[in-house]
C-alpha cells in the first residue's frame, strides 16, 4: 500500500501490464479509478473477460470508476459534453487556454474517497496512458503536478496505490515527454520497463522487461534492485523466462 508503480514501454506495447493490474486489483476487491485515455471501454472489457473479470459488473457495483477519455475528448471538442451533477468534465483543460488538470484531479479524488457504505480494501488509480495528456495540450509541469497531488491523496492519505503507463523513446525528439518520463522514474517505488528486442521481431520472444525496485528511495545506502526477463504474450497469460532461455531456443 502507498506505492507508485511506473509502467514504461519503449519500442513495443506495454498495455498487457495495464490489463494485468486492472484485473488484479478488481479481483483483490480494491476500489479502482481507471483513467483510460488510449482505448474504449469495450476494448478493456473484452480483454478483462479473457482474464476472468467483468468491467461492466464492477462498474455496476461501484467498484470501478471508468473515465473514457476518447469519448470525453470528442464530446468536449464538439460541444456535446453535459456537466454531471454540476461538475465540469475531467478533461476540461482541452477547451481552455490554460493546461490546468485540477478538474481531472478532482475527479480522481472524488472517485476514490471512501464513503461510509464502502467496503473495498483500498483505492487504486490506474492511468493508461499519461503521455496522451501531453498530446492533448497539457504542459509537462501540469502533468507532473497532477501526479504529485494524486500521490499525496491516494498514496499518502488514503494508503492506496497508483499505476501509470507512459511511452518513451531515448531517440525521440519529444523533449516534453522525456522530461515527464524521467521525472516519474525518480519518484517511482517500482518501475516495470518493457522494451522491444534490439534484434527486431521474434515470434517466440516478444520483448524484454526490466523490473527496477527503487530501494534507494528509502534513503539507504543500497542500490536499486534490477531484474531482467524476456517474455512471450499468449492469449490469456504472459510467459516470463531468463534471457536466452526461451523454449524455442532450448
Amino acid at each position: 500500500q502507498g506505492k507508485f508503480t511506473l509502467l514504461r514501454d519503449t519500442r513495443t506495447d506495454g498495455s498487457f501490464l495495464v490489463h494485468h493490474f486492472l484485473s488484479f486489483y478488481l479481483r483483490a476487491g480494491c476500489k479502482v479509478c481507471f483513467v483510460a485515455l488510449l482505448q474504449s471501454f469495450s476494448h478493456y472489457n473484452i480483454v478483462a473477460q479473457k482474464l476472468g473479470v467483468s468491467l461492466a459488473a464492477a462498474k455496476e457495483r461501484g467498484q470501478l470508476v471508468f473515465l473514457e477519455g476518447l469519448k470525453s475528448c470528442l464530446d468536449l471538442l464538439f460541444g456535446e459534453e453535459e456537466e454531471q451533477s454540476g461538475q465540469p468534465s475531467p478533461l476540461q483543460f482541452i477547451s481552455e487556454s490554460t493546461s490546468n488538470l485540477k478538474a481531472l484531479f478532482d475527479f480522481v479524488r472524488t472517485s476514490l474517497t471512501p464513503s461510509d457504505s464502502d467496503s473495498w480494501k483500498g483505492p487504486v488509480l490506474l492511468v493508461d496512458d499519461l503521455s496522451i495528456l501531453l498530446s492533448l495540450g497539457a504542459a509537462p509541469v501540469a502533468v507532473l503536478d497532477f501526479i504529485h497531488y494524486c500521490r499525496v491523496v491516494v498514496c499518502s492519505h488514503l494508503k492506496g496505490n497508483i499505476v501509470v503507463l507512459v511511452h518513451s523513446n531515448e531517440d525521440s525528439e519529444d523533449k516534453e515527454n522525456e522530461l515527464v518520463v524521467n521525472s516519474l522514474c525518480h519518484h517511482s517505488d517500482l518501475i516495470l520497463w518493457v522494451e522491444g528486442l534490439a534484434t527486431g521481431f521474434c515470434k517466440d520472444v516478444h520483448g524484454q522487461i526490466k523490473i527496477i525496485r527503487r530501494v534507494s528511495l528509502e534513503l539507504t545506502a543500497e542500490q536499486d534492485l534490477v531484474q531482467i526477463y524476456q517474455y512471450k504474450i499468449q492469449d490469456k497469460n504472459v510467459t516470463f523466462f531468463a534471457r536466452g532461455l526461451s523454449a524455442a531456443v532450448l
